[in-house]
């Protein structure tokens, strides 16, 4: 004669439910000698962009600087494309490549503008508008704040 479970089946499939409805990533239960825990397994998809290897560090002294004197004030043009996110912002997939962008550029919707790079991370920053570049207002590297402006297309 086989031998009555110790384990209450419909309890852990409650457990289960649980956790479930709830999010939790596990629950445990102790109650005398029995004690049960319930896992569930949670993976999470990170994206990281392949093409853009790490910046390297250039002494302020050798950067050319895309932002004219008289860019700042265009940050109030209704063209201003701002950045979505804090981070560091670079105008160039790697330090020896061309930059994405130049003033005087023709984008259209969707064109890769500037890269942020934030927790490691490397996002595009997207034309959200067709137009032409008329003004930079970051440097290659410079970090940025969240809505800080970045480049106006007209």
């Amino acid at each position: 004669m086989a031998k009555p479970s110790p384990i209450d089946h419909e309890f852990v499939r409650e457990l289960a439910r649980l956790i479930a409805e709830t999010d939790l990533t596990e629950i445990e239960v102790e109650k005398g000698d029995l004690r049960i825990r319930v896992a569930r397994n949670v993976t999470t998809a990170v994206h990281v962009p392949v093409a853009a290897p790490p910046p390297v560090h250039v002494p302020a002294a050798s950067v050319t600087a895309p932002v004219a004197a008289s860019a700042k004030p265009d940050a109030d043009h209704p063209g201003t494309v701002t950045s979505p996110m804090v981070g560091t912002a670079y105008l160039r997939p790697s330090p020896e490549a061309k930059p994405f962008i130049e003033i005087g550029s023709r984008v259209e919707v969707g064109d890769k503008l500037i890269l942020v790079e934030a927790m490691k991370t490397f996002n595009d920053i997207v034309a959200p508008r067709a137009g032409t570049v008329t003004a930079i207002l970051i440097e290659d590297g410079q970090p940025v704040e969240y809505g800080e402006p970045l480049l106006v297309i007209e």
